[in-house]
Parts: structure tokens; sequence; C-alpha cells
């Protein structure tokens, strides 16, 4: 694949987490909208990495999936407490939980 392409695949990606997070709800579909932005800046590492020629980005990369994981562990966490003590998953009814 060219940079180019990489890069219009990316910015996609990008975009779709975006819209993803603005219209959504629901706490699960803001998960994935925000795993789809990190997956395309993990894309963009790895591409720049090859256009460099160096293994710093793959190696960065390896570093934001570690966090990826992480942030999906305490996001569905998170979920699951919601569901628990409201029976549903949407944002609106998680700023009750405040007090």
């Amino acid at each position: 694949m060219t940079m180019q392409t990489l890069l219009l695949l990316t910015s996609a990606l990008f975009c779709m987490g975006i819209y993803g997070l603005v219209t959504r709800r629901n706490a699960i579909a803001l998960l994935l909208s925000a795993e789809l932005m990190i997956n395309a800046v993990t894309i963009n590492l790895v591409a720049f990495a090859r256009l460099a020629g160096g293994v710093t980005g793959q190696v960065f990369a390896v570093f934001t999936i570690a966090l990826t994981v992480a942030e999906v562990v305490v996001g569905l966490a998170i979920v699951i407490l919601l569901f628990r003590w409201r029976r549903e998953i949407a944002i609106d009814s998680a700023n009750e939980l405040r007090h």
C-alpha cells in the first residue's frame, strides 16, 4: 500500500470515530468509536515508521495497543457498573451517579 492510501484509510477511520463520539448516546458505542480513533493513530504510527525506515513507530504502536487494552478494561468496568445500577447503558443516566 502506498502512503497516500494509508493516510486516506486512517483519516476515514478517525472521522468515523469522531462521528460516533458525537452522535451516539450508548456507552459501548462510544468505546467502539474511541477504539476506531486509536486504531487510526496506530496505523499512522506504523505507516510513518515504514516510511522513515526505522522501528520507532512500531515500538510506539505496541505501547499504544497496550494502552488501548487498559482503556477497554476500565471502560467496560464502568459500563458494567452503570448497567448494574441503572439497568441501562445510556450516557445520560451516568450524570445522575455523581451525587
